[in-house]
C-alpha cells in the first residue's frame, strides 16, 4: 500500500484538500445529469461510487476527525447508499499509512527517544492504518507488542475540521437554533478524548479489568511504561478482524458463541459500568482461532450520567412505550419533546419516535433475541426509508434530543450491526449473572 510522507495540519492546507474534494464530486454530478438526460431511467448508483471514492480518497489524505467522520458514517448500514457503506468501511482498519521516516520522526517527537532505542525490535511499516493512529508490531524482554502512534497534527485540528463539517450538517439533518452547539460540543469533546492516549490507557485498564470475569472475552495488557500522550504500547493480540470473520463461512454455534460475549461486554458497561466503548466498528475487535473475542481499542468511551440513563431505558419497556402519560414524561426528560413545540410538532414527533422506540427496543423485550431476523431488519431499513423521503420532517426542527444520544444511539446501531453480522442469537439478561 502507498504510504504518506505528510499530512496537512494547518487550517488552509485541509481546507484545500476540502475544496479539491468538492470540484471533484460537482463533477461527478454534473456527469450524472448528463447521462441522464439521454436516459431519465439511469440510476444514481454509479454517482454514488463515483461520490465515495472520490470523498474517502479525501479524507484518507486527511486522517483525524475528518476520516473519523466516515469511519462512523461506515456504520450507518440502513441510511447510507451501499457504495458509501463500503467504501467508507476502508477507515475503520486499512488506510494509507505514514511513510517510515515520518514513522521514526513522529515517535521521536512524541517520545523523545527513535522507537529503535526503546524496544528490541520494531517494524516500521505498519500493519493497521485507522482515523488518528497506525499500529507497529515490537517486541521488548521476549513480549510481543503492539505500538500504536498517533498521526501528527490530529488532536490539533479538531476544532478547525469540525468547524468546516458544521455547515454541511446542520442542511443535512435539518438543525436549527443554538441548541446545535450542544452537539458539536459533545463530538468535539469525544474526538479530544480519542487523542489523549494516556486517558485511553486509563480507561482502557479500568474496563478490561471490570469486564475480564465475562467468557470468551480477551483484552491486551498495556505498558504504561513504553506509552505517553500520542503512543500507546499493549499485547500483540492475534486474531482477525471481526468484519473478516464473518465474511467467511461460521457456525451458528460460533455466531452465537461471539454474540453473547459481544452483548455481555455492551450490556455489562451499559448498566453496571455506566460507561461504555462508544466505537462498535468491526476494526476494533479481533476473533482468536478458539473463536474468542479480542476487544483492542478503548479510545472512545462514553459515560452515561444518571439522569439520561434512567428514562432512556424505562423507555425500553414495552409497558412504557405503549403509557401516552409515562411515554410523553419520558420524551420531556430526554429533551425529544421541548416546551417550544406547537401541538403539531408534539403529536409529530410523538408519533415518530414511538414508532421508533417500540422496533429498536424489541431485543429487550423478550428473554432472547436472534439478530439475524431479517423481519426485524428489513422494518429498520424501512423506517429509515420512510422518514428520509418525509417532506413534512423536513420542515421540523431536527435540533432535538438529550446530546447524550449521539454515542448511545451509535453504540447500540453498531452493535446491532456486528451482531446481526454474527447472525447471533442472545440471551438478553445474560449479564447480570457477572455483577
Amino acid at each position: 500500500m502507498k504510504t504518506i510522507d505528510s499530512i496537512p495540519t494547518s487550517k488552509l492546507g485541509r481546507t484545500t484538500e476540502l475544496v479539491k474534494t468538492g470540484v471533484k464530486v460537482g463533477g461527478n454530478y454534473l456527469k450524472y445529469y448528463g447521462k441522464k438526460a439521454l436516459n431519465p431511467e439511469i440510476s444514481k448508483d454509479e454517482l454514488n461510487e463515483d461520490n465515495a471514492a472520490d470523498i474517502y480518497d479525501g479524507l484518507k489524505s486527511l486522517k483525524g476527525s475528518a476520516l473519523k467522520v466516515a469511519q462512523m458514517l461506515s456504520m450507518e448500514k440502513s441510511l447510507m447508499p451501499k457504495a458509501y457503506v463500503e467504501r467508507f468501511s476502508l477507515a475503520q482498519f486499512s488506510v494509507p499509512p505514514l511513510s517510515a521516516p515520518l514513522v521514526r520522526k513522529t515517535f521521536k517527537t512524541y517520545f523523545g527517544k527513535y522507537p529503535e532505542d526503546i524496544f528490541d525490535q520494531f517494524t516500521a511499516n505498519s500493519v493497521n492504518a485507522a482515523s488518528i493512529g497506525q499500529v507497529h508490531k515490537a517486541e521488548k524482554d521476549g513480549n510481543k507488542l503492539a505500538v500504536k502512534i498517533q498521526y501528527p497534527g490530529v488532536a490539533d485540528s479538531i476544532s478547525s475540521d469540525l468547524a468546516m463539517v458544521k455547515p454541511i450538517a446542520i442542511r443535512m439533518f435539518n438543525l436549527k437554533g443554538k441548541e446545535t452547539d450542544k452537539y458539536f460540543k459533545e463530538i468535539e469533546g469525544k474526538l479530544l478524548e480519542e487523542t489523549d492516549y494516556i486517558l485511553e490507557v486509563q480507561q482502557s485498564k479500568e474496563i478490561t479489568q471490570a469486564c475480564s470475569k465475562i467468557p470468551n472475552l480477551k483484552f491486551p495488557k498495556y505498558y504504561e511504561a513504553y506509552s505517553s500522550g500520542r503512543i500507546i504500547t499493549m499485547d500483540w493480540m492475534v486474531g482477525i478482524h471481526l468484519s473478516e470473520f464473518t465474511a467467511k463461512d461460521f457456525t451458528q454455534d460460533q455466531g452465537n458463541k461471539l454474540g453473547q460475549a459481544l452483548w455481555d461486554f455492551y450490556m455489562y458497561q451499559m448498566h453496571i459500568l455506566k460507561a461504555v466503548h462508544a466505537d462498535p466498528h468491526p476494526g476494533n475487535f479481533l476473533v482468536d482461532n478458539e473463536t474468542n473475542l479480542i476487544a483492542i481499542d478503548f479510545g472512545c468511551v462514553k459515560k452515561v450520567p444518571n439522569e439520561f440513563y434512567t428514562p432512556y431505558f424505562e423507555l425500553a419497556k414495552i409497558e412504557n412505550i405503549n403509557n401516552p402519560e409515562v411515554f410523553k414524561e419520558k420524551m420531556f426528560e430526554l429533551e425529544i419533546l421541548l416546551p417550544t413545540d406547537t401541538p403539531k410538532e408534539t403529536q409529530f414527533f410523538s408519533t415518530l419516535f414511538h414508532e421508533m422506540l417500540s422496533l429498536f427496543t424489541s431485543p429487550f423485550h423478550n428473554k432472547t433475541f436472534d439478530f439475524s431476523d431479517e423481519i426485524f431488519w428489513n422494518k429498520i431499513t424501512e423506517l429509515s426509508e420512510k422518514y428520509s423521503n418525509d417532506k413534512e420532517l423536513r420542515k421540523m426542527n431536527g435540533s432535538r434530543g438529550s446530546r447524550h444520544f449521539l454515542y448511545i444511539n451509535r453504540t447500540f446501531f453498531g452493535l446491532y450491526n456486528l451482531l446481526h453480522d454474527l447472525k447471533a442469537e442472545i440471551k438478553v439478561d445474560s449479564y447480570e449473572q457477572y455483577q
